[in-house]
């Protein structure tokens, strides 16, 4: 199916899968857009699936166009463009397939299908010389897939750095800046429609996972399955931690990260951090992402904003509608990728670690963890007794620790846990390194 745009007074047909809140932001954008008679991007929407067509839609749509019926989008030869805003697996991804093997090019705004079958979608999109662009599928409107497919291909990605979930960087600014547990803001978070009623996805790691997946594929041209990416949630970040990080100069972010190194190979991780108080994105706040790239090239370069919600979504969805409608050149510059990176493990990650745990105010307890940790190649930078409980002879022990090996840190956890005079190890958090950083 030519990527031209139809003769006829429609312009390009979409179709759409899914008419949510993203999917009716997309459709008024193309309402709006076709009432202005934009004649460099025709547009019409010519079919919509939907499970209930009863419900009322904040769209001025014919109501023949919306149905539950699947042909009526995919494989209709009035449908150049499918936009699929569904979300999940299954059953998108044989939806998307299908509309591809129609030569139907497809916007999806999915990361979790991008992040697990992405690379046979993308097969499949090549070998019906179709197009399959994905730009909503992370950081909903900050424009970054894009740039890494074409921008950045004379560089060699060192490293992507990310606050890409709104839910959970909505949570830890709250418990970072009102002193908030976990529960509490995870309530809030829900009845503001931030956070779904079961907030798995988001608080546990997994959308920030299926993003960062998506992402280091694009950058380093390699498979990155989600199922060799370190992935921790914040469920067990508390305020007290966001106030002996701020005494020692850090704040707390879910971060997604993947790094490459030409000896160990590629690293991919999601969990929360230290990371400094003067660095820049220790300032993104509430609901707003932000990555950074940087390339051996151009440095780091540093993309904020809105990414999620109905219309930052849509502008991304819209965006790469109207490069097909203009005539976007063929896929793929793959050809000139490089060799895959292998993949590295998280036992060989080195940093700082933050650890906090609940001990006997009594002599001899700091130089028994200290000699666990020694054991463990591990030593001390910095000590913070805090919090003395006298009534119950208890306290606080925060310790920074010097730059060391995962598999050594999660040793000395264990050996410390067996302590008599431990009763709690509360936090173990990593502290992300920047720059000349220690």
């Amino acid at each position: 199916m030519s990527s031209s745009a139809r003769s006829d007074e429609g312009g390009m047909g979409v179709g759409l899968l899914g008419l949510g809140v993203v999917g009716t932001a997309v459709a008024k954008a193309i309402v709006e857009r076709h009432r202005s008679e934009d004649p460099s991007v025709p547009l019409n929407v010519v079919a919509a699936v939907v499970r209930d067509t009863s419900r009322k839609r904040d769209v001025d749509l014919d109501p023949s166009v919306i149905s539950t019926n699947l042909d009526t989008v995919v494989a209709n030869p009035d449908v150049d463009i499918v936009v699929e805003l569904m979300g999940g697996v299954d059953p998108a991804f044989d939806y998307i397939t299908k509309a591809l093997e129609a030569g139907q090019h497809v916007v999806t705004a999915n990361k979790e299908v991008m992040a697990k079958r992405g690379s046979e979608l993308l097969a499949t999109a090549a070998e019906n010389n179709v197009h399959l662009f994905y730009e909503a599928s992370v950081a909903g409107g900050i424009p970054i897939i894009g740039p890494l497919m074409n921008d950045l291909t004379a560089n060699k990605i060192q490293s992507l750095r990310g606050i890409i979930n709104g839910t959970t960087n909505f949570i830890l600014t709250k418990m970072a800046h009102e002193g908030a547990d976990f529960d509490d803001v995870l309530s809030e978070a829900q009845s503001l429609g931030y956070a779904e009623a079961d907030p798995t996805a988001d608080v546990d790691g997994f959308d920030a996972l299926y993003k960062i997946s998506v992402l280091a594929r694009l950058a380093y041209h390699t498979e990155v399955p989600v199922d060799v990416i370190h992935r921790e949630g914040i469920r067990e970040v508390h305020a007290k931690d966001f106030r002996y990080a701020s005494e020692l100069g850090y704040t707390i972010k879910l971060l997604a990260v993947a790094q490459a190194n030409g000896e160990s190979g590629l690293l991919s991780r999601v969990h929360p951090a230290l990371i400094p108080l003067d660095v820049p994105m220790a300032s993104v706040n509430g609901v707003l992402n932000a990555v950074e790239v940087e390339g051996d090239l151009v440095g780091p370069l540093w993309f904020q904003g809105p990414g999620a919600g109905p219309n930052p979504t849509a502008s991304a969805v819209m965006g790469d509608v109207i490069r097909i409608a203009k005539g976007a050149p063929s896929n793929g510059s793959s050809s000139s990728a490089p060799k895959p990176f292998p993949i590295a493990s998280m036992d060989d990650h080195v940093c700082q670690y933050y650890i906090r745990l609940t001990a006997s105010d009594r002599p001899g307890v700091l130089a028994n963890v200290a000699r666990v940790l020694g054991d463990a190649d591990i030593s001390i930078n910095s000590v913070l007794q805090k919090d003395t409980d006298i009534e119950n002879g208890h306290a606080d022990l925060v310790i920074m620790t010097h730059p060391a090996r995962e598999s050594n840190m999660q040793s000395a956890v264990s050996s410390i846990k067996e302590l008599d005079s431990v009763l709690r190890l509360d936090s173990l958090l990593r502290v992300e390194t920047y720059g000349d950083r220690a």
